[in-house]
């Protein structure tokens, strides 16, 4: 009989064991609809690129409305998630930029992103359970 061995949640490292997981959206400046489905698997490509250049995962990415863009990123704990962003939105920008000039023309400004963005911790235990957990150690001191 064949036993399957579950994947375990939990990522190791040298030094700690974590499950670290985050869901970005970010949108085009100014909400222009211009993700076109080429552009869309260019940036999902450029983006699977970045991640393993910067040593993040990427789990899920998706373009909505042509306009905006959900990705959901593993990363290790040393690596902030506003150096994440930065380099998907940044490095991205650019290469799409040379891979599709024509998009900087439709951009008033030359700015593919709208400088803000949106962001989520994701975790498999709930925040209830979390405080619960908290407040029963005093139980235990």
């Amino acid at each position: 009989m064949n036993k399957i061995k579950k994947q375990s949640a939990y990522q190791h490292d040298r030094t700690c064991v974590y499950n670290i997981h985050y869901h970005v959206i970010w949108c085009v400046k100014y909400r222009n609809q211009v993700l076109t489905p080429a552009i869309a698997d260019d940036l999902k490509t450029v983006l699977d690129v970045i991640a393993s250049e910067k040593g993040f995962i990427i789990e899920a990415c998706e373009i909505g409305d042509g306009d905006h863009i959900h990705v959901f990123v593993t990363a290790k704990p040393k690596l902030s998630i506003t150096s994440i962003v930065t380099w998907m939105k940044g490095i991205s920008a650019r290469r799409l930029f040379l891979m599709h000039p024509e998009l900087k023309k439709q951009l008033w400004g030359g700015h593919l992103w709208n400088g803000s963005y949106f962001v989520e911790t994701i975790g498999s235990t709930s925040e209830d359970n979390i405080r619960r957990y908290i407040e029963n150690q005093k139980k235990h001191s």
